[in-house]
Parts: structure tokens; sequence; C-alpha cells
């Protein structure tokens, strides 16, 4: 017998095996599993680990990622807001995020029933709270997974879940007492940071690169205390560039001017042109008034700020409208043909989590990363953004610090929205003293470690992966790249679906979306895991309208639901529904409140 069949075989049959509880909620059959050691000492799978988490759960967080990114590609209607107008791809986008979001969690609640009885997996940050930039506000949040999602045996995340609406709800509650609590029950909480669907615009629009899902988990919960996104300055360095200026005495953070930062590059390679040192930054005219100023700065100095479809190292062409995650995989050094060195780095701001993720990843990828608290707010150029989160919203001449910095008064709407802006990031516990933050700044332990997963839809012009490529009707190679403190994998799975495409879009689909799309929910066979469905899905899709209250009780404000977020037409027929089932199924469903929009 051929031994590298064998170990195909073999490799193919242990996957299955970790992943069959996932695998068979989505009725998918594994044909193939290729890996591949992009970073540190190859090993025969199943001999070692990357991260903190066995082996078995490495390979279903990784399938995770893999069939996030499929059902997205697949039933996410990918392409479908590129002739629509402005609210027509808003919903294109929400819809896609709605998908993946879904996918994710239900793969997350999948892989947990095999966790040791006494952990949870509790997401800490995510993506989709608020509208991105081009977005308007009315526009409202998108599905996502964000604070206080816990996923885990019943018992555990039942007494996790109380704990984390105390955190929501009671004021003298704080995270010290929280984490106090979780490590005197003997308790251990995964963190994650989450994006189930990022670059979401490139995606509905049907760019041919850039839509991924990231997951990152952590080994402990991250310092957060409420549901948060913002912004954040972030500058992202060659660990080299950093040691050089510690060695110079020279104070590397965001807040360093860059003709400095120019000058430690300069010492740290010697001879490097400075039309070579190429700036990943996010470009357009929403963002001019906020890092417009830092543009200058490095053309200024002759540095080649990235423009759309420059040709990165790996081959494809690089975009910056969005995806400040993907590039950290693009930082570095290297030498052309000729011998001429270049170096690649980030600079700008980008959302919390994909900010903290990048940050997270550095590490593993020898780089430093340096953040800074922005508003969420577009009017104030970068260098002032960390002196206004800075500012005490409770102190008598907040009004006129403000206007110092805004240079015009403010008035009583503009310092209402600031005050508010910095009191949520307080509350949530983003260290907004810190002028400069690093990773360890959001863990309650300065040693931690993390396991990075990216699933790829489309290809990847960082990195170089593939995405979702379609072998069949029916057959489909996914690309997952795993990344840790001790090496980094390329994981390609074959897929292929037991369920023709029709059925299979019902599988990946969200049941409340089903429900509002017209599939009969009355006459369907209810099952008693339709409870925790419907509650998940509601956590995903309409978050601004929920308030969590005692006993585990979720109160449902249909006033609050935008209809950007959820049409006016679907609001009625979720209302329909969710009724519907309360009044069946009382005990099942003794956790939901629903509050009319009339009410």
């Amino acid at each position: 017998m051929n031994p590298m069949n064998q170990d195909r075989k073999n490799r193919v049959a242990q996957w299955a095996y970790d992943t069959k509880a996932i695998l068979g909620r989505f009725h998918i059959w594994l044909e193939d599993v290729e890996v591949t050691w992009v970073r540190g000492q190859s090993q025969r799978e199943f001999s070692s680990h990357l991260s903190f988490l066995s082996g078995s759960m490495e390979r279903q967080f990784a399938m995770t990622g893999a069939l996030t990114a499929l059902g997205t590609r697949l039933f996410g209607r990918f392409g479908e807001g590129a002739s629509l107008d402005k609210a027509g791809i808003n919903q294109v986008k929400k819809d896609a995020d709605a998908i993946s979001a879904y996918v994710m969690s239900e793969c997350l609640w999948y892989l947990t029933r095999q966790i040791p009885e006494n952990h949870a997996v509790m997401v800490c940050l995510g993506e989709g709270l608020m509208p991105k930039a081009g977005e308007t506000p009315e526009m409202g949040s998108n599905p996502q997974l964000g604070f206080g999602r816990v996923y885990a045996r019943p018992e555990v995340a039942k007494w996790l879940d109380q704990r984390v609406v105390r955190l929501l709800n009671d004021p003298s509650y704080r995270w010290g007492e929280f984490y106090k609590e979780i490590n005197s029950a003997g308790v251990t909480i995964w963190g994650a940071a989450i994006d189930t669907l990022e670059n979401t615009s490139r995606f509905a629009k049907g760019d041919p690169t850039g839509p991924m899902t990231v997951l990152h988990v952590f080994d402990q919960p991250l310092r957060i205390s409420k549901p948060y996104e913002g912004y954040m300055g972030n500058l992202l360095l060659p660990k080299a560039v950093v040691a050089r200026a510690e060695e110079d005495s020279v104070l590397i953070d965001y807040r360093t001017p860059r003709a400095l930062v120019w000058e430690i590059i300069r010492k740290t390679y010697p001879g490097i042109e400075p039309r070579n040192v190429h700036v990943w930054t996010l470009r357009g005219k929403s963002r001019a008034e906020r890092i417009g100023g830092l543009w200058k700065e490095w053309e200024a100095l002759g540095a080649h700020l990235i423009d759309d479809d420059w040709t990165l190292p790996k081959g494809m062409g690089a975009f910056t409208e969005s995806g400040t995650y993907a590039p950290t995989y693009s930082i570095g050094a290297w030498k052309d043909e000729r011998g001429e060195s270049h170096v690649f780095l980030c600079d700008g701001y980008a959302a919390s989590a994909e900010a903290v993720q990048a940050a997270s990843l550095a590490p593993l990828l020898n780089l430093r990363a340096f953040l800074s608290v922005f508003t969420s707010s577009f009017k104030l150029p970068y260098d002032k953004e960390n002196n206004l989160m800075r500012l005490d919203p409770e102190a008598p001449d907040f009004p006129s610090r403000l206007g110092e910095l805004l240079e015009r008064p403010a008035d009583g709407k503009t310092v209402d929205k600031h005050q508010a802006m910095i009191r949520e990031a307080v509350e949530a516990g983003i260290p907004l003293q810190k002028t400069s933050i690093e990773a360890d700044d959001f863990f309650p332990e300065k040693d931690w470690d993390v396991l990075a997963v990216t699933g790829y839809m489309n290809p990847d012009p960082y990195s170089g992966a593939p995405g979702v490529e379609k072998l069949a009707d029916d057959c489909y190679r996914v690309s997952v790249r795993l990344s840790s403190r001790r090496g980094e994998k390329f994981i390609t799975m074959t897929m292929k679906l037991k369920e023709p495409l029709n059925l299979s879009r019902f599988i990946f689909n969200p049941l409340l979306t089903r429900f509002m799309s017209g599939e009969d929910y009355e006459t369907r066979p209810v099952r008693i895991s339709d409870s925790g469905r419907i509650r998940n899905e509601l956590q995903t899709l309409c978050s601004e309208a929920l308030e969590f209250r005692k006993n585990g009780v979720i109160r449902v404000h249909f006033a609050r639901i935008l209809p950007e977020v959820i049409s006016r037409e679907k609001q009625k027929k979720l209302l329909e529904i969710l009724s519907w089932y309360k009044k069946n199924h009382p005990i099942w469903f003794s956790w939901l409140e629903i509050v009319p929009p009339e009410a």
C-alpha cells in the first residue's frame, strides 16, 4: 500500500471523526484534507497541537472557519448588491452577515458539546454593532456575534449567562468581580474576538478578492465588560524596527511622528529607499478628515502609500477601502530581484474588533502593534482623537476642552454625543487613559495564548490564500489558516454537500430568516432545540432590540428594530412567529417577552 495514500486516509478519518458533529449539523461529507505548514517546525498530523487547545479542538475551530466561509459564499447573496442602490446594497450586506453569523454560531454550539465540562467560549468583541464608514446611522447595526454570547455545556452556560446579565445590568457588578467569581468557581473562559464576515461591502458587490471570516480564540476572556465597537488607531511594524528604536532609546507608539519612524526604518534596513517603504492604510474621501494628515506625513517622506490594485508580493492586487486585518500577514521586509530592500507596514485605524485581532496576531508574526482609542466620529484628525477620548466626560470644563480640540464651540448636542462615546468606552473597560495600547492591555493575565482562525470566501491578496473553489455542483474546496505562537498551518478541505443546493440553502439559513421568507412554521415539526436556536438568532439578527432581564428572560422591543435592519413587512411576520411560539410552546419559550411596536 502507498504510504502517502494511507496517510491521507488516516488524516481524513481523524478530521471527520473530530468534526463529525459540525459536519452532521450542516449535512457535509468530508472528502479530503491537505495540511501545509507555513511557519514553525513541520510535524506529522495528530502528533502535536499549535496552541493551548487540544488537536481535536483546533480541528473543530478550523472546521468552523471553513464552514462559515463555505456557507456564506454559497448562500450569502454574493455579488447581488452590484447593481442596487445604497439601501439595496445594505440589505444584501445584512443578509450576508446574518448567514455568516448564524453558521459560525451553530458551529460554536456544536463544538462546545465536546469541551471540558468547566469550560466555555465567550464572545468578548464582535463586528457589526455599529454602521461602518459610508453607512448612515439609520442603517443600524449588522447581524453579528457580539459581547456576552456564551457557548458551553448547558449547566455552565446557564451559570455564566447569569453573570453576563449582571455585567450588563448591575452597575455595582464590575469586571474585576466577574473575573474573581469565575476563577473561584473553577470555570475557564476561552475569550473570542469575531468578525464573521470581513469586507462585507466587497462581498455584496461581488469583488473577486477579500471576503473572509476571522475568529480569534484566547485562553482567557478579554477585559471587556459591555458590548463595544468603536475605532482604534493602529500602527503595525516589524519587530526588528521597534527593537532598533529601543536600542536608540526612541519610543515607538501610535503617536510617534512618522518622520522618526522612517529614521528608525532606515537604520534597521540600511540603504532602503523611501519609495520602497510601502504603507498600507485605509483610503477614500470619507477618511480624509481623520487620517489625511497621516497620508501627507508619509508622502512628504517619499514613502509609497499603497493604492488599489498595487501588486503585492503574493502577486494579487491590494485594496484599501476596507479590510484592515488581512494586510497584517504582509508586514515585513524583503529584497526584490534587483537586491533592493523593501518593507511593508500598516498604519491608520481600524474598527475595534479588527484592531484587537491584528494586535493579537502581531506577536505570532514577529510584529509589534500599537493602538490608540478613537472616537466614532470622522471629524477630528488622528492626532487629536486619543486626546478627546481621554477627557473626563463628567468634568465641568468638558464642553470647553472639547471645543478646543474641535477648534469651534461645542453645542449641547455635540457635547452629549462625545460624552456618550467616552462613557460607553469606560463602561466597556477600554483602557482610555493609556496613550498607547497593545494587545496585553486587553487581557487580565499578561501571559496569554491565541489561536487565530481565518476562513477564505474569496482569494486573499495578502496571504495568497485561494477562496472557495467549486469542483462540482455539490463539491467545494475551502481554505483555512490557523496561526499561533508555535506555528502556522494552511489547511485545504474538500467538502461535498449531502443535499441538493436548494435544500442545503435551508440548512445554512437561520430558522427566523426562513420563516420570515415564507416557510410554514406552523406545520413544521417543533423541537425543543427551536427555543435555543431562536434565542441565539434574535441575539444575532437584532441585538439592539433586546433587553436582558433576570432569570434568563429576553425582552424583544419591536420599536427598537430599524426597518433598515429588518423591513416593516418582515417585522410584522417576526412578531407573528414569536407570538405563535410563545402561545403554543409557553414552557420552552418562557424566556421570551414580546413588546409590540405600539406598546
